[in-house]
């Protein structure tokens, strides 16, 4: 018989571990070492009100609670400061001074029984996020796909905040990118992208994936007259960094499997306006929610008995 009382409930990231025991739903423990009120949360909501505008937060997630603990007691690293901007694992590119707006890429996808370097399967989910942060609010935006790669992820976060902030009608302020995708920042600094579409957007050695994309992000930036960016280590202790990679891994938690010749795409919900102490997760929490629902009626629904 299946002991629902060993069932675990984590908000945001939805995690399925089987066993002959029976069903079992993982948890993250979220260290908050340096913040508001530093400790170990269950909760992503709770974590982002203890480092959310905090200066120097840093916080890190982790699949158990001794490895949660471990990077508390470990020595904290004193926060960065205005002098101290090429910190290790951080390349600036083009910087001017401060930015009036921060603006977060990140994309990602989950190819899930593939050996490494093998090509995504249609089922496989994807998903990109932004996060621009205003000098009054923060924006965030995020959608996924079926049987995207990493790459075309990462192409549609830079393209997709592109547009939001000419949406927003900032077009003519200091802002910088931060992201972590190498592909993306060299194809706008390094200029390949001038060359893909001198070559009709082909690449010298052939097809260029994803030309409509870039094509789009060809077309927004000229609109801007004050663009930098920045490269971060993905996943490490850039707080907007790890705020869309949160974001993006909730999308595809909250993507259902893909009907046979369904669309691949998952349409976002409309982005609205969000304050640094609030969250974006909303609607992610009502699916998981009802995931964990649906999940517990099936267990009480299965022909289970004690032998």
């Amino acid at each position: 018989m299946v002991d629902m009382t060993s069932a675990r409930i984590k908000y945001g990231k939805l995690a399925y571990i089987s066993s002959k025991a029976g069903i079992h739903l993982a948890q993250k423990y979220y260290a908050v070492r340096r913040g508001r009120q530093p400790g170990i949360y269950r909760t992503w909501p709770e974590t982002q009100k203890q480092v959310s505008g905090f200066s120097g937060a840093q916080y890190k997630s982790f699949t158990t609670e001794v490895a949660a603990k471990s990077f508390m007691t470990a020595k904290a690293t004193p926060p960065s400061t205005p002098t101290a901007k090429r910190a290790a694992g951080t390349t600036t590119q083009r910087a001017t001074g401060t930015p009036t707006i921060t603006v977060y890429t990140d994309g990602g996808s989950r190819n899930t029984g593939n050996v490494a370097g093998g090509h995504v399967r249609s089922v496989d989910k994807a998903a990109w996020a932004y996060r621009i942060e205003l000098p009054d609010r923060a924006v965030t935006g995020s959608a996924g796909e079926f049987g995207a790669t990493n790459n075309r992820m990462e192409i549609m976060a830079f393209r997709n905040a592109l547009q939001r902030l000419v949406d927003l009608g900032q077009t003519q302020t200091e802002i910088q990118f931060v992201l972590d995708s190498q592909y993306v920042l060299n194809a706008v600094t390094k200029g390949w992208l001038a060359g893909w579409k001198r070559r009709g957007w082909k690449r010298s050695a052939g097809p260029l994936v994803n030309a409509e994309l870039w094509q789009d992000v060809d077309r927004l930036l000229p609109q801007f007259s004050h663009l930098t960016y920045q490269w971060t280590k993905g996943h490490a202790t850039n707080q907007g960094n790890v705020f869309v990679d949160h974001l993006l891994n909730e999308t595809m938690d909250g993507m259902h499997q893909r009907p046979a010749g369904a669309d691949r795409t998952v349409k976002a919900a409309p982005t609205q306006p969000l304050s640094s102490s609030s969250t974006p997760t909303t609607q992610h929490q009502a699916d998981t929610e009802q995931s964990v629902a649906d999940i517990a009626q099936s267990l009480r629904n299965l022909p289970f008995s004690d032998n």
